[in-house]
């Protein structure tokens, strides 16, 4: 935020009148139209990102934090927005957790955040950017068919490749801020198991993308940064909640 000043009244210590006060106001007003236009202007992926690392960094997860600002324009077919866009925001509240062996630590435990947009092309290839800050030991993440509250198979790979087949990164990789990964994909041909398209169950709210860790440091679910079967989950819809 922007603090701006204004000069005492010349050569008096009296109150300004009401005439002068409303002249004040009016050139406050002035000014925070003006810097409002620049602000809106200026939003780019580095706000978003800076947005996510400093609000989460140190700091305890915060209730109802959602970042939704789009990092793509929605649009026409011009502009290679030839559809739409759909995201998610991912806490560690979101995860389905199943422990094994059991653990007292919870993915809710966790203080990552992140941000999933995603924007498919004339051709039915997609675009997508994945942010995932204040999180350690990233070793994968995907989309997975299935909808809020219940886990479900992957179906596309999003980190440390982008494909319907990977393989986990190494454990033990240290703080994440920031861009995790982007790129492009096709999902023709992809079906959840009840051989709905991965696009169709997509828009449907049907599929989720979570961000998994690993410490490599002896038994599973420790805590965070620690949480193989996903740290940071969002459901995925074209509402880019």
């Amino acid at each position: 935020m922007v603090f701006r000043t204004f000069p005492e009244r010349g050569g008096s210590t009296e109150p300004y009148g009401i005439d002068e006060a409303h002249n004040l106001l009016e050139a406050a007003r002035k000014i925070l139209d003006a810097e409002a236009v620049m602000l809106r202007g200026g939003i780019a992926l580095g706000a978003i990102t800076a947005l996510l690392v400093g609000c989460t960094a140190d700091k305890p997860a915060p209730t109802g934090f959602v970042v939704s600002a789009p990092l793509y324009a929605v649009g026409g077919n011009s502009g290679g927005n030839g559809d739409v866009n759909f995201g998610t925001h991912m806490t560690g509240a979101e995860e389905v957790f199943t422990p094994v062996p059991p653990s007292t630590a919870t993915p809710a435990d966790s203080r990552a955040q992140g941000q999933a947009i995603f924007r498919v092309n004339d051709d039915g290839t997609v675009d997508f950017r994945l942010i995932a800050s204040n999180i350690d030991n990233v070793i994968m993440s995907h989309i997975h068919c299935g909808p809020a509250g219940a886990n479900g198979p992957i179906r596309m790979w999003l980190y440390p490749v982008v494909g319907p087949a990977g393989a986990p990164g190494p454990s033990g990789a240290g703080p994440q801020n920031g861009v995790l990964a982007s790129g492009t994909f096709n999902p023709t041909g992809i079906t959840c198991p009840d051989g709905t398209a991965l696009i169709t169950a997509i828009r449907a709210g049907l599929t989720y993308v979570n961000v998994h860790t690993n410490d490599g440091v002896g038994a599973p679910n420790t805590g965070p940064g620690d949480f193989p079967g996903g740290e940071i989950r969002g459901q995925l819809d074209d509402h880019n909640h």
